[in-house]
């Protein structure tokens, strides 16, 4: 049995920080009580320390996510298990953690799609912030294949990524959708070779990581309540958010360096 750390490795180098699920016989599936907590316990860390300022989210193997265990709900074992009752908690107590928590991680995810990303895989996708596709990769949203739904979230996940009609599209006919396909429609915002994803990635993550920390959390945070807030109400949190970001001194810093024509320093105070 892998261990716990095992089952989503995480790397950090510099401000970034990656993590990589790591279940590549299997196509790494998200629905296990194993990844869904080690996920959570990752989020939580990366929250809590502010030497991470940009996460990249990708998969080992030839897969990003193949979503849930089919196996097991063939089965009906672990989360797919048990009387209507207990399927329901099931499902709030597993993998429904996971869109709860990544919606909640203060720093920026970019997830580098390397493969397949399936049902709950697609969805996964949909919880990060930016996404980078390998020209090898697909998206189906393909619940509706097993005869199930998007217990998920992505309902809710998928729409604001791509509009409700391509969502529709989507979720309605379970079809694949490939990497031109999803840059086309903006699901991702670039497509590259296999060999340049996790180059492209750190890419992208060090223009990211380059910035301020406080500013990074709270233009995400921002952004995250303006997808359920009114004009008025995202216009009195910034304006607390730029009270609080007037006396950083990395403000400071930034426009020393500006003035300066030079990098800033930034320590996220």
């Amino acid at each position: 049995m892998s261990a716990p750390e095992d089952v989503v490795l995480s790397r950090r180098e510099g401000h970034v920080t990656t993590w990589t699920i790591n279940l590549p016989e299997a196509r790494n599936p998200i629905s296990g009580d194993d990844v869904v907590e080690r996920l959570v316990q990752l989020v939580e860390e990366a929250n809590a320390d502010y030497e991470t300022r940009v996460v990249i989210l990708t998969g080992a193997g030839s897969a990003f996510s193949a979503g849930g265990n089919v196996k097991d709900m063939a089965d009906r074992a672990g989360m797919f298990g048990g009387a209507p009752h207990q399927l329901r908690e099931g499902y709030r107590r597993g993998i429904q953690r996971l869109p709860k928590a990544i919606y909640h991680c203060e720093v920026p995810i970019i997830a580098a799609v390397n493969g397949p990303a399936v049902g709950a895989g697609c969805d996964l996708a949909m919880m990060c912030d930016m996404r980078i596709a390998s020209s090898t990769a697909f998206f189906a949203e393909s619940f509706v294949k097993l005869g199930i739904i998007p217990g998920d979230g992505g309902a809710w996940l998928l729409p604001r990524a791509i509009g409700a009609a391509r969502a529709a599209e989507m979720a309605f006919t379970g079809d694949r959708v490939d990497a031109a396909t999803a840059l086309d429609w903006g699901m991702v915002s670039r497509v590259v070779e296999p060999e340049q994803l996790l180059v492209t990635a750190n890419e992208l993550a060090a223009r990211v990581a380059v910035n301020p920390p406080h500013a990074l959390r709270m233009t995400k945070k921002l952004m995250r309540e303006g997808q359920r807030q009114d004009l008025d109400s995202i216009l009195e949190l910034s304006a607390a958010f730029q009270a609080l970001s007037h006396h950083t001194a990395d403000h400071g810093e930034a426009l020393s360096a500006f003035l300066e024509r030079r990098t800033g320093n930034f320590t996220g105070n």
